[in-house]
C-alpha cells in the first residue's frame, strides 16, 4: 500500500538548503582549518600574555598616572619583553648544543678508547655474548643507517625547503598577529559587548557571554602564567645541579645557564616537556662528562618526581580544577590532532571546556 506525501515548493527548499548548508559550511571550515589555527594560536598567545600586560600597565600607572595610552605601551613591552627573552634564550643555548657537539665529535675516538675500550673491548663484548666480529656488524649497520639518511635527505631536500619556508611564513604570522591581538582585541571586545544591544533581555544575555569568556580568558592566563612559574623554578634547580657537578666532576661551568634554559623552555610543553628537556640535558652532559651525564639523569628523576608531586600542585592549584585522567586525554588529543602545538594548547582549552559546561545552567536560564 502506497501513500503519497505532499509538500511545498518551500518546505521542500528547506529540507534541501539545511544539509547543503551544512555540507558547504564542513567544507570551508576545512579549507580554512590552517588559517582558524594560527587565528587561534594568535588569540591563546594573546591570552597567555595579559599577566604581563596587566604587570606592566600597573608599573606605567603607579609611576606615570592613568592614562588610556598605557594600555597600548604595555602591551607593546610585554611583547617585546617575551620576544628579548626568547631571543636571548636561543642565542646562549644554540651555540652551547653546537659547541658540545662539535668536542663530542672531535674527541669521539678518545671517549669511545676509555668508556668501551675501543673496538677490541665491542669485540669482546661480542664474544661474550655470541656474535663474531661485532665492529663489522656495528661498522655495517651505521654505513646502511647513513646511506638511507643521505638517500632520504636527497630525495626530500626541495620538499623540506618548501616546509622549512611554509612554516616560517605561519611563525611570522602567528607572531604578527599575536601582537594585534594584543593591542586591538580589548578594544573589539568592549565594542561587541556594547554592540550586543541595550534592551534588559540583551544585557542578560550580554553578562552571560561576557562572564564566560572572561572566565575562559582567565584559565588560559593564569594556566600559561603558573605553567612558566614552575618551568623556571625547573631551569633554576637544572642550573644549580650542573654548576654542582661541574665542581666536581670538572668540566665547564659554563653550561649550568644554557642547560637550566633548555629544561626551563622545554618544560613549557605539557606532560612530556620535562622529559624531553631532562634528556636533551643528558645527552648534551654526555658530551663533556658520561659520569656528569649520568649523575645527572639520576637526580634529575628524583627531582621531577618531587617536582611533579609537591611544587607543580602547590604553585598550580586548582587553577584549572580538572582530573589529571582529563589532562591527559586532552593533551593526546591535541597533540595527535595539531601536534606540539596541540599538546601546548590542550589543557587550558580543556579548562574553557569546564567552564562552559559550568555555566549551561546561567546559558539555559536566557531561554527561559
Amino acid at each position: 500500500m502506497s501513500k503519497t506525501i505532499e509538500t511545498d515548493l518551500r518546505t521542500f527548499i528547506k529540507f534541501w538548503l539545511v544539509p547543503l548548508g551544512i555540507g558547504v559550511t564542513i567544507v570551508i571550515l576545512y579549507k580554512a582549518l590552517t588559517g582558524l589555527v594560527i587565528i587561534g594560536a594568535s588569540i591563546f598567545l594573546a591570552l597567555a600574555l595579559k599577566p604581563l600586560v596587566r604587570k606592566v600597565n600597573e608599573f606605567f600607572t603607579k609611576h606615570f598616572g592613568k592614562d588610556k595610552k598605557h594600555q597600548t605601551l604595555s602591551a607593546v613591552f610585554a611583547y617585546l619583553i617575551v620576544v628579548l627573552v626568547i631571543g636571548a634564550i636561543i642565542a646562549i643555548v644554540g651555540p652551547v648544543v653546537v659547541n658540545e657537539t662539535a668536542k663530542f665529535v672531535q674527541h669521539f675516538p678518545e671517549t669511545f678508547e676509555k668508556s668501551f675500550g675501543g673496538w677490541d673491548g665491542i669485540n669482546s663484548f661480542g664474544n661474550s655474548i655470541g656474535i663474531q666480529n661485532l665492529q663489522g656488524e656495528v661498522t655495517n649497520a651505521l654505513t646502511g643507517i647513513s646511506n638511507n639518511l643521505l638517500g632520504l635527505l636527497g630525495n626530500n631536500l626541495m620538499s623540506s625547503v618548501t616546509g622549512v619556508a611554509d612554516i616560517v611564513m605561519k611563525i611570522v604570522l602567528v607572531i604578527v598577529l599575536t601582537f594585534l591581538f594584543l593591542l586591538e582585541g580589548p578594544d573589539m571586545l568592549n565594542s561587541l559587548w556594547q554592540n550586543m544591544g541595550s534592551r534588559k533581555e540583551d544585557r542578560e544575555r550580554t553578562n552571560v557571554i561576557k562572564n564566560v569568556v572572561t572566565r575562559m580568558a582567565d584559565v588560559v592566563s593564569t594556566y600559561v602564567s603558573r605553567q612558566v612559574l614552575v618551568a623556571i623554578i625547573d631551569g633554576c634547580a637544572v642550573m644549580i645541579i650542573v654548576f654542582i657537578l661541574s665542581l666536581i666532576l670538572g668540566f665547564s661551568s659554563s653550561l649550568a645557564i644554557p642547560m637550566g634554559m633548555t629544561t626551563m623552555l622545554f618544560y613549557l610543553i605539557p606532560m612530556f616537556g620535562q622529559f624531553i628537556g631532562g634528556t636533551l640535558v643528558t645527552i648534551l652532559l654526555f658530551f663533556s662528562s658520561p659520569l656528569a651525564a649520568g649523575i645527572f639523569a639520576i637526580i634529575y628523576i628524583v627531582y621531577s618526581q618531587v617536582e611533579n608531586n609537591v611544587i607543580s600542585p602547590k604553585i598550580q592549584g586548582n587553577a584549572l580544577n580538572l582530573k589529571p585522567v582529563v589532562i591527559l586525554c586532552a593533551v593526546v588529543i591535541g597533540m595527535y590532532m595539531f601536534g606540539l602545538l596541540g599538546a601546548i594548547i590542550a589543557i587550558p582549552i580543556a579548562g574553557c571546556i569546564r567552564v562552559l559546561i559550568e555555566e549551561i545552567p546561567n546559558i539555559k536560564a536566557l531561554r527561559d
